[in-house]
């Protein structure tokens, strides 16, 4: 798969705030505040440096931020509009190809989860399939929230890396 030309990550070093904002801003879903307290941060030594540093600005911001921050993640299947990466994530796991009735059971426990936690069931769904996704959604849902919400950015974790290395050499 061929995609856009890679960033190298001297040039994400050397770039001005509002470049780096541009450039990693998505990273994380409706967040560019993550990528714009992480300039501060520069230079950075290596692609798993640059994601520890947004990753402990998420980590390290108060707990209402947090739960915020969260909540600015689409769920799973929305025929809603997504970033362009969860739209192609969730591609890549068939959830823009369900029945029907796929389609209604991945909305109920959607709901079920949002009404439980208070935020969106966030999964890395890079290399899972619709089936793996819907266990896991039955499975998590008996979580505690605490447990839940720290598998929730364990998760988020997962899916910013790998955008990171997609988007950087």
């Amino acid at each position: 798969m061929t995609g856009p030309a890679k960033l190298k990550l001297e040039a994400v070093n050397r770039m001005e705030r509002s470049e780096f904002v541009a450039a990693l801003g998505g990273i994380f879903e409706h967040s560019a505040w993550v990528a714009e307290s992480a300039w501060e941060k520069r230079p950075f030594g290596s692609v798993a440096e640059l994601h520890e540093s947004m990753m402990q600005v998420v980590t390290g911001s108060p707990a209402e931020s947090v739960i915020a921050f969260l909540r600015a993640h689409p769920d799973l299947g929305t025929r809603l509009k997504v970033t362009d990466y969860s739209a192609s994530e969730q591609q890549g796991a068939g959830l823009d190809r369900l029945s029907p009735e796929e389609y209604e059971i991945l909305s109920t426990l959607n709901r079920n989860y949002v009404e439980r936690f208070g935020f969106p069931f966030i999964l890395a769904v890079r290399g899972r399939s619709k089936d793996d996704i819907l266990e896991a959604m039955k499975t998590r849902i008996d979580s505690g929230i605490p447990e839940e919400k720290e598998e929730a950015l364990r998760q988020i974790g997962r899916i910013t890396r790998f955008r990171l290395d997609d988007l950087l050499e």
